[in-house]
């Protein structure tokens, strides 16, 4: 088995920012998340992480200051990237950011 911890980079700065910029327990809990991935890798199932479609899935965090979703991809060598970050307002995930996080991923594939 490899041993080799899984590593968890992001699209760009600006994501890096807004998702290091989350309210102070939503992003404990997403920093717990973001541990057990290094760990055991990003298919950690409900309630932290879940698949979406078209190759997403995301990292689901709660803090008393609400949810957010993590979009993300995984390419090779272990690596997840985080496509995008939101505050989750309403159940289902707006189109506008599965359509972000869709074009981020084709950039990401297209180089």
């Amino acid at each position: 088995m490899d041993s080799k911890n899984w590593k968890i980079t992001f699209f760009s700065e600006k994501v890096e920012k807004i998702t290091l910029g989350l309210p102070k327990s939503i992003l404990a809990d997403l920093l717990s998340i973001f541990d057990m991935v290094a760990e055991v890798g990003p298919n950690l199932g409900r309630p932290h992480s879940a698949p979406l479609k078209d190759g997403l899935f995301e990292f689901r965090a709660k803090g008393k200051e609400g949810i957010s979703r993590s979009i993300f991809c995984t390419v090779i060598d272990q690596e997840v990237v985080i496509l995008h970050t939101f505050i989750k307002k309403q159940n289902a995930i707006p189109k506008k950011d599965m359509d972000i996080a869709k074009r981020r991923k084709m950039e990401l594939e297209n180089g």
